[in-house]
């Protein structure tokens, strides 16, 4: 367990969590402007933006449950 407690620390969930929004906006950005990056790929950054914030709603309930019922 002492291996996922950085995972669940706050400071990084919420690092992850600015990152996967600042990822997605960029995304976004460029799924809706016509820029020389391929729409695969911007589609790609915007998706990997969401997973990056999915990912931190996951480990935000995980340590919730972690705090609740663990140690």
């Amino acid at each position: 367990m002492s291996a996922l407690a950085f995972l669940l620390e706050r400071e990084f969930i919420i690092a992850l969590a600015l990152g996967g929004a600042t990822v997605a906006t960029i995304g976004s950005f460029l799924v809706r402007r016509r820029s020389r990056v391929a729409p695969q790929y911007a589609r790609f950054i915007l998706q990997s933006g969401y997973v990056l914030t999915y990912f931190s709603v996951g480990l935000f309930i995980v340590a919730g449950f972690a705090m609740a019922y663990g140690n």
